[in-house]
């Protein structure tokens, strides 16, 4: 669905203070975050829109139980540790004797290896979407999820957890922080360099896979670079290897001889390799497309075809980030601020990933997380499963994440959400715990004494609170929406109970509208 259709400002300026009601305070919650409740909407409106995006934004300033030591403590280091020389050396004789038992001994203690390791990255899918469900910084974690997809990596290319989990705290200590670092930084991450093959570059075969994805995917973008490049660039990241879960620089496997990369000219090695690219004038508009695309709206691979206002808006935030030195948070807070981020077309307008779904339906209706087994299932059938994107690309996003199937998948999961009822082959029983929505409408005797108990205006206040403004433009007492969730309660008693909130949910969440934010 489109939002309805009005002019879209080009305008950087922030937003007045007197524009930024509660819609506007929900978008930026869910775009900032994964939404939340109407007092966690109001918490930002009181602050104000300058308040409300500091306070997302510099996340580094709330008090929060340490992620990087609660997954130090929780998840091992060595599942997948390399064998020991002598370990080597004995697997090897065993094969060289034809000791079949002894050789089959080294196969059943990799392969439970393997298990454990299989174990351990589904308890870290389990711990990251908790983490996202009540992370106190929502936008730390949408960050991060934004770099995983950016970066992607997969877990069953590399098969170590552990480097996967290296990888998401690398995304999470940066998240806001600087792309320059960040770029030089996943030329070194043991898990980035098993999924493009760099760790076993030698200057007498350079590798070219991380050397294209660098400009092609995380940088700059098809046509910015030439296949020279690439294998220019290839030359200069050979050596750049692990051992263990550490970076190790190989000199002796390092081409050190002049190389020309992206019309520079010099004995490059890989933070050279990483500069040239900095210094292109390409690189600074295609991260923020990749950005706006994330945080605001989807936009034309050819960006000339899209409207001169989205243009205007992608010029000015890529001058930001190249006047801030490719410092992430000057740009975003630019962007979260602009009166162009607040438009109508841009709220209500992009389509939930599966991520975004179950994240949001948690933190914004406030229901129980039921069993996180279940929901990393789900999501997967969603077409999202965390530390396993689909290729280097990542995530396609967008349209691609609705089908006929995949929506029968997310409304059922949100009705799982608010019942606990679990649809036919989820794993597991149902969850019987109940979830008591009556918060939603309290806020409702605070302004109006006794609204919280008249159908009418619940009704409104609901579709209010979970799907946001009309896409249409119109009051939702006005709409065919309102209509058919009057209709639910009229025939239910026309009381306003625990159990006639949670059927109203069942219901708006199974509107297409609950699928946008």
């Amino acid at each position: 669905m489109q939002a309805h259709t009005r002019d879209i400002t080009s305008s950087t300026r922030p937003i007045a203070r007197a524009q930024f009601g509660y819609d506007q305070a929900r978008h930026l919650l869910l775009r900032a975050g994964f939404g939340g409740s109407p007092d966690d909407v109001r918490t930002l409106l009181d602050l104000g829109p300058e308040g409300a995006v500091d306070h997302l934004l510099n996340f580094e300033d709330i008090p929060d139980d340490d992620a990087d030591a609660d997954a130090r403590t929780r998840f091992k280091a060595d599942i997948m540790a390399p064998l020991s020389r002598e370990a080597r050396q004995a697997y090897q004789r065993a094969r060289a004797a034809q000791d079949e038992d002894a050789v089959a001994a080294f196969r059943a203690r990799r392969q439970q290896t393997q298990r454990a390791d299989r174990a351990q990255i589904a308890d870290m899918q389990r711990w990251w979407l908790s983490r996202m469900m009540t992370t106190p910084r929502p936008l730390q974690e949408k960050l991060t999820l934004f770099w995983h997809g950016h970066f992607a990596t997969g877990y069953r290319t590399i098969e170590n957890s552990y480097h996967m989990l290296m990888q998401n705290q690398l995304f999470r200590a940066h998240a806001a922080g600087s792309f320059q670092t960040l770029l030089r930084a996943i030329t070194r991450d043991p898990a980035m360099l098993a999924y493009l093959d760099n760790h076993r570059s030698h200057k007498r075969a350079p590798n070219e896979n991380l050397a294209r994805e660098l400009m092609e995917l995380f940088s700059l973008g098809v046509g910015a670079y030439t296949e020279q490049d690439i294998k220019e660039g290839a030359r200069a990241l050979t050596g750049h290897t692990f051992e263990g879960n550490n970076f190790q620089f190989r000199s002796d496997w390092h081409d050190g001889g002049t190389k020309r990369i992206l019309g520079k000219r010099g004995a490059f090695d890989g933070d050279g390799f990483v500069r040239a690219i900095l210094d292109h004038p390409a690189c600074a508009p295609y991260l923020v497309r990749k950005l706006y695309r994330f945080f605001v709206a989807d936009i034309p691979d050819d960006v000339r075809t899209a409207p001169p206002a989205v243009r205007s808006v992608l010029s000015t935030l890529a001058s930001t980030l190249r006047r801030k030195r490719y410092d992430i948070k000057p740009m975003l807070r630019q962007l979260l601020l602009s009166e162009h981020f607040y438009v109508p077309n841009n709220m209500s307008a992009q389509i939930k990933s599966p991520a975004q779904l179950v994240v949001g339906t948690v933190r914004a209706l406030k229901t129980p997380a039921r069993d996180l087994r279940a929901l990393v299932d789900a999501m997967g059938l969603m077409g999202q499963t965390l530390f396993m994107p689909p290729s280097v690309a990542g995530w396609e996003g967008g349209r691609s994440w609705i089908n006929t199937s995949t929506l029968f998948i997310r409304q059922n999961t949100t009705n799982y959400l608010l019942t606990g009822k679990k649809p036919s082959g989820f794993r597991g029983k149902r969850d019987r715990s109940e979830y008591d929505p009556t918060h939603l409408v309290a806020p409702l005797a605070l302004v109006e004494p006794g609204a919280d108990r008249n159908p009418d205006r619940v009704c409104e206040h609901m579709l209010r609170v979970v799907l946001g403004p009309s896409p249409t433009g119109e009051r939702w007492i006005e709409t065919e929406r309102y209509e058919m969730i009057r209709s639910f309660m009229r025939g239910n008693g026309d009381r306003v109970t625990r159990d006639m909130l949670v059927g109203m949910l069942v219901l708006i969440g199974a509107f297409p509208e609950h699928q946008l934010c």
